[in-house]
This record gives C-alpha cells, structure tokens and sequence, in this order.
C-alpha cells in the first residue's frame, strides 16, 4: 500500500522554502529568480509567472520577495536600520512594479492577536505606522507634500472577536474605499534559520490563521476587489519539522565525522525528507506532540522585527520620511 504523504506536507508560508523544496538545483520552468546579498542582507527576487511555475513550487501565481537577514538575532540596532531601509527599497520597488501609483490610498491591516507574542506582529506594525487619512479628510490644505493617505487597523482575531477578520476588513473597504490594502501576518516556515529573521512580501493576499494550518477566508483581491499585498514574518516552526531538521543535521555531522552513517542512522538514511517528516508526524500527532513552537527570545525580537517594517513602510508610502526617521507630519 502507497503511503499517502500530502496530510504530513512540510508546513510553510514561505516561497524561498517552497522553491527550496522544489529540488530543482536549475532554474524552475515558470519561475525567474534572482538573488542579491550585501551588508549581511539576503534578497530573493520569486516570479511565479504561470501554472506550470505554480506547480512546479507549490505557490500561487504571483511576485514574491523575501530579505534574509541572520544578523537580527543579534539585536543590533544599526544592521536593523539597514534592513528598514533595504526594506523599503523593495517595498517601494514593488509597489511600482505591481502598479500602485504614488498619490493612492493605502488600508494598512494588523492581523494577529495582540495577547499572544507570536502572533502580535500585525497590531505591533499598526501601532507604530504613519497614519494620515484623519488630515486628507479633516484639513487637506494643511497636509505637507510628501505624504499619502494611509489609513490603520488591527481587526483581532476570531477568538476575541466572533467575527472573521476578512468580514471587518470588507466593511471598512466599503466605507473608505483604500486603492491598496497591505495586510501584514506572522508566519510559519520549515526553516528553523528563518525564523525570526526574514520579512516576505508577496501580491497574493493573505489567509489569516494559515501559518498554524488554520485556513479560512482570505485577504484577497478575489474576496475585497481591492489588491492585497501581504507582509509576513515567520515566528513560529513546527515540532516536527524541527525534529526533522534535526535529524537532517545528524546526518550531515555523521557523515562529515564517520563512513558509518548508514550503520548509526539506519533506515532514516535511506529515506527523502517528506518520507522522513511523515515518519515524525505518525509518531508526534497522536500524541499531541506536534506543537508549534517559537524561541525564547520572542518577545524582544517581535518588538524589534515590528519596528522595522513599520519604518520601511513608513518610508515607502511617504516620500517625506527617511527610513532612519519616522516622526510625525508637518501640518
């Protein structure tokens, strides 16, 4: 009997660990990349330009970019304000290249819930971006150049609200009427590297809840009829695909260290890596040892990551403000 893996399919929000899970050591029919490193920062350029591209990777049609950055575990304080100003490089390019015009409007939506460190990125990067709307509605003559109207909010979570974060989103895109809405989530990947220390943007939407596999209605253009640009951060990994890695790991050392892998590792060294994680997920799951885990150091690092992206958007969306400096507006 053929050993149904695609319940025990790594889990990941990530395109470079999709691409990476490709195994195509070549370039992707469908996919243009293009990486660039300097200063410690890593920038994945992903193109998914067709169906066979999507299939090829496992992601949707779509612009993907991803910054690596394994320094910001470091917490230092100017290799971040490079990476607000990498950042907002990128994000600026970005939105050029999917055709948001300077003078649009902009929804900014926080998702996540602001009582659980992991998942408080969203209303984190809401508390501290340039809102505007307030000024081009109240006082228009008085809103020095420079500046867009951008508009916040951090709709919750289903749990504390009893309503799909999708549903309020809608509502206030009825009112409003934003030209853009970036939605900015907390993610999983299957890299324990990335964790904490890689920021992707991609023009697909976003699902809430989807980096703990709990897919519901999406932040979509399909669903607002405004595009979505979704901003991610991985925070969280998987039990499983960490005692995968780990294994992973000791296969390497041994072979590295000994011509007795086969005999230490036995079967396992035999086995691809979704044969492997299926064999760690049968025997976690029924446990309830399949947890979702996030480092210690949590709490300083949301903080930090959320100031980041909040700078780069800050800088991004108004010409008027440096990446180094986000301070208020001039009336």
């Amino acid at each position: 009997m053929e050993l149904d893996l695609q319940r025990y399919s790594v889990r990941t929000d990530l395109a470079v660990d999709a691409r990476e899970m490709a195994g195509h050591a070549g370039p992707i029919p469908g996919v243009d990349e293009e990486i660039t490193e300097k200063d410690g920062i890593k920038i994945t350029r992903l193109n998914v330009l067709n169906e066979a591209g999507s299939q090829a990777i496992g992601r949707v049609k779509g612009h993907y970019i991803t910054l690596e950055v394994p320094g910001l575990r470091n917490g230092d304080t100017k290799l971040q304000e490079q990476v607000a100003e990498a950042f907002a490089r990128e994000f600026e390019d970005f939105l050029a290249l999917i055709g948001i015009q300077k003078k649009q409007t902009v929804l900014i939506v926080g998702l996540g819930n602001w009582n659980v460190t992991p998942d408080s990125l969203g209303p984190l990067v809401v508390e501290n971006v340039l809102v505007t709307r307030q000024y081009f509605q109240l006082m228009p003559d008085q809103v020095a150049p420079g500046y867009r109207e951008i508009s916040a909010i951090a709709p919750g979570v289903l749990g504390l609200t009893g309503i799909e974060s999708s549903e309020i989103v809608q509502g206030i895109v009825e009112r409003t009427k934003p030209d853009l809405i970036i939605a900015i989530d907390a993610l999983a990947s299957k890299s324990l590297e990335r964790v904490n220390t890689t920021i992707q943007i991609a023009d697909i939407g976003i699902h809430p809840g989807s980096g703990i596999g709990n897919k519901r209605r999406g932040l979509t253009k399909e669903v607002l009829g405004v595009p979505v640009v979704a901003i991610g951060v991985p925070t969280v990994c998987y039990a499983s695909t960490i005692v995968n890695n780990v294994m992973e790991m000791m296969k390497n050392h041994f072979g590295q260290e000994t011509n007795q892998t086969r005999q230490i590792m036995g079967m396992l060294d035999d086995i691809n890596e979704q044969e492997r994680l299926a064999l760690v997920k049968e025997v976690l799951e029924p446990l309830g040892h399949d947890l979702i885990v996030t480092p210690k150091e949590i709490d300083e690092f949301i903080e930090d990551i959320a100031n980041i992206v909040a700078s780069g958007l800050n800088a991004a969306l108004h010409d008027a403000v440096d990446p180094g400096n986000t301070g208020a507006y001039t009336h």
